[in-house]
């Protein structure tokens, strides 16, 4: 190894600091060093910066990678989910219980555009497929199940109090109708096939 490849290690070697893959990493770029010499038949540090980017960028990349993984993805969009739900709760509560003029048209706004809602909600169940095809490919085809199913949680819970009226229904007016909450179920029912179009399509990307 020449003092240009050497120098490069040694920097790309810090910058990854304690990564757990370090030692492959740099093995790997040591590989690619190799392929570079033999291709140009000279390796000046600049030449490599050129052709394989900076020990910083490179280390950056590799360290943002490490950082995601499955469990993380799933209490990320889990909490998200959770978010949503007591976001509404907390809006429906505050403007049954209080006489506040920015609930009330806050509330009028949202029911007027529940279709437009659902659709919203439904694109957030396909970007969750999509980021797990993306960044776990094949290998995130369980966790997307399992993300789903505890992610539904609170839907199926809402829906059970809804249905069977340990809520009142007039906290819901004028949404709560036979219409509107079989438009719910069925929203529910599709929710699993958009978050597998989104995975397949981010599997795609992963490529």
């Amino acid at each position: 190894m020449n003092e240009a490849a050497k120098t490069f290690q040694e920097k790309l070697a810090d910058e990854l600091d304690d990564h757990p893959d370090k030692e492959s990493i740099l093995a790997e770029y040591q590989a690619h060093i190799y392929e570079l010499e033999q291709e140009t038949g000279k390796s000046s540090y600049p030449i490599l910066v050129e052709r394989l980017g900076e020990p910083e960028e490179i280390a950056s990349l590799w360290k943002q990678e490490a950082a995601i993984t499955p469990k993380k993805t799933q209490w990320l969009f889990v909490i998200l989910n959770v978010a949503i739900f007591l976001g509404g709760a907390t809006l429906t509560i505050i403007y049954h219980l209080f006489d506040w003029n920015w609930t009330d048209i806050l509330w009028e706004g949202l029911t007027k555009a529940a279709s437009l809602i659902m659709v919203i909600y439904t694109f957030f169940w396909g970007l969750l497929g999509y980021e797990i095809g993306k960044e776990f490919g094949e290998a995130g085809r369980k966790l997307l199940k399992k993300t789903f199913l505890i992610c539904l949680i609170p839907n199926l819970v809402l829906m059970y109090l809804v249905i069977f009226k340990f809520i009142p229904h007039k906290w819901f007016e004028p949404l709560i109708s036979l219409p509107f909450i079989m438009a719910c179920i069925g929203f529910t029912i599709v929710l699993y096939p958009v978050s597998r179009l989104g995975y397949k399509w981010g599997r795609k990307k992963s490529v």
